[in-house]
């Protein structure tokens, strides 16, 4: 099989060759095997973060795709959405406020429709991915920029429907490539908005009210395409890091349920994310709602994860993927470890099928190349059904 036909195998819960292997390097080790400073891909485009994240699957030779989430808007017609995100639609100016001594330098954004400044600013450094959502009190600048210059000589790429094709085509048969549905399992994303639920939680539910209408406009616009998406993003990071199990019912689990229901309408899979505790997420969507595949199952103290466990109690109902210690296996550990712990996840959850071999979250930018290699080997050799 090729990685794109052994993962769309297990994602419509068939036995593939083998277990499909996916860690997490969505960002940090593809921007680091670049040889470029980082702000090279995430500002200037070259390359895009998304042809170095390809570039790298092909050279581990990873079932790819699942990761793949930085590709810009492919729904700029419903820029009136973005808030519910916390994206930036195409009114949205990126600009240098600020070059630092060292080198590094800090944009914030800035909105032309409104003539209205992002309250945060990103720190761009030379090895390092951004620091994006930092006060620029908290570095010394004003909430107002006094002077700001244009993002210099960023390369050109196509947008929207144009580029996600692109990248569909430069993945081939390596892997995978979704679309975003428009839900999400975090309505809560910083300490900030906790205090404010919790003072006036009238926003947020209206927030999630409007979700649905999100949610319905870009899966129409979905269903209409002659090349569908092999499935949808439907998940955050950190779901129940600032919101409680109850919480989350309350507000996102009834999000979580009418795409999964609608994407499953289709015969689309769907896909979350969501690093940090995650046992009882993964209850709550293999119980009641059409989830297809779920990771990264964060073993502790990050996460609450037992794969052997989950894969008892779900295995049948919901695809599982990760979940190899991203700093104490994978960045330090040994190949000869990396093999043990892979062989460990798929006798764990393996069996039946179901299974996607993957990390707890993102791979660090120094995570030695040979522990990936160990990890897909493993998969290849170990994992066959």
């Amino acid at each position: 099989m090729t990685s794109k036909e052994r993962l769309l195998a297990v994602l419509n819960r068939e036995i593939p060759d083998c277990v499909p292997v996916c860690p997490d390097i969505s960002n940090m080790v593809p921007a680091r095997l670049t040889g470029k400073p980082f702000w090279d891909i995430y500002i200037h485009q070259d390359p895009p973060l998304w042809k170095a994240h390809i570039d790298a699957v092909k050279y581990f030779d990873i079932d790819g795709g699942i990761e793949l989430y930085e590709f810009g808007d492919l729904f700029d017609d419903l820029d009136e959405y973005g808030d519910l995100f916390g994206g930036y639609g195409p009114r949205w100016e990126m600009r240098i406020v600020d070059r630092r001594a060292d080198g590094n330098f800090v944009t914030q954004y800035f909105d032309t429709r409104t003539e209205v400044w992002e309250k945060t600013v990103v720190v761009h450094t030379r090895d390092n991915p951004p620091a994006t959502d930092v006060k620029p009190q908290s570095i010394g600048l004003p909430a107002v920029p006094d002077t700001w210059e244009p993002i210099p000589g960023a390369k050109e790429w196509p947008s929207g429907m144009t580029l996600w094709k692109h990248i569909k085509q430069e993945m081939g048969e390596q892997g995978i490539v979704g679309m975003p549905s428009g839900a999400t399992t975090l309505l809560l994303r910083n300490p900030d908005e906790i205090y404010a639920y919790y003072e006036n939680p009238t926003p947020f539910y209206e927030r999630r009210d409007r979700m649905f209408e999100c949610i319905d406009n870009r899966l129409k616009i979905i269903s209409q395409l002659k090349e569908k998406p092999d499935f949808l993003f439907c998940g955050a990071s950190g779901s129940l890091v600032f919101q409680s199990p109850d919480i989350f019912r309350e507000l996102a689990l009834p999000v979580l349920k009418h795409a999964t229901k609608k994407a499953a309408d289709l015969g689309i899979p769907t896909h979350v994310h969501s690093c940090g505790p995650e046992t009882q997420l993964v209850k709550m969507a293999a119980e009641e709602t059409d989830l297809t595949v779920i990771d990264p199952l964060e073993v502790p103290p990050m996460g609450d994860c037992n794969l052997a466990e989950l894969k008892h109690l779900y295995g049948d109902k919901i695809v599982l993927k990760g979940n190899l210690h991203t700093t104490s296996v994978m960045l330090k550990g040994t190949p000869d470890e990396v093999r043990a712990k892979s062989r460990q996840a798929i006798m764990d959850a393996g069996k039946g099928g179901g299974f996607i071999l993957s990390t707890g979250d993102q791979c660090g930018r120094d995570t030695p190349d040979e522990n990936l290699f160990a990890m897909v080997e493993t998969a290849r050799t170990v994992g066959r059904y």
